[in-house]
């Protein structure tokens, strides 16, 4: 492509795909540089567009490292499984998260520990909403709602904290190690911690 037809090229990206480009040269910048050494100038010159163009819709670079990384999370979903039980659906979308997402949380937690919390002065529960988002729950709910439809569970008798409490454990051992985590892990978790929290409260589970 000659420099005229690549600015041409430049130049008809507008509305969602240029933000999606400029999201998308901000997390490769994020993964081969890191949070530290990331600029906006870095970005602009990744997605072969001005810094104008940037600050348009961020105000600085922790806003624009926050929407980059939501932006790589919303566009590599985990796969939701159907297994026919609760114990198969947890096995397998637990194994998926961890293969899924240790790369993701590696990243996150080196932007977040290099100085993205403190520049955007938000919690670190607040920057945990905000990087993960709010469909994890819906997603995880229609796992739990297949097994109540099927008599596995009352979800009326299984507090949301105890539901939550396989999801939580994975990402903090993806926190923690920055890698999928092992199967005997991934079976300890259902099998010797939630299951008998959930078969104690009354509630059957087919395995």
């Amino acid at each position: 492509m000659t420099p005229s037809a690549a600015g041409s090229a430049r130049q008809r990206r507008r509305g969602p795909e240029l933000e999606a480009a400029l999201l998308d040269a901000a997390w490769d910048e994020l993964v081969e540089t890191g949070f530290a050494k990331l600029t906006m100038e870095s970005v602009a010159a990744r997605a072969g567009t001005g810094i104008a163009v940037l600050y348009r819709r961020w105000a600085n670079k922790d806003q624009l490292v926050l929407a980059a990384l939501e932006h790589y999370r919303n566009g590599h979903p985990v796969d939701l499984p159907d297994t026919g039980t609760l114990r198969g659906d947890l096995l397998a979308a637990l194994t998926g998260m961890g293969r899924a997402r240790a790369a993701f949380f590696a990243v996150a937690a080196a932007a977040a520990f290099s100085g993205l919390l403190a520049g955007t002065g938000l919690t670190p529960a607040q920057a945990r909403d905000r990087i993960l988002g709010d469909r994890r729950r819906s997603r995880i709910r229609t796992i739990y709602q297949r097994a109540h439809d099927r008599g596995e569970i009352d979800l009326e008798r299984i507090p949301p904290a105890v539901l939550a409490l396989p999801f939580d454990l994975v990402r903090h051992d993806l926190l923690m190690d920055l890698e999928p985590l092992e199967p005997a892990r991934i079976r300890s978790i259902v099998d010797e911690i939630f299951l008998p929290l959930v078969q104690n409260r009354g509630t059957a589970i087919a395995t």
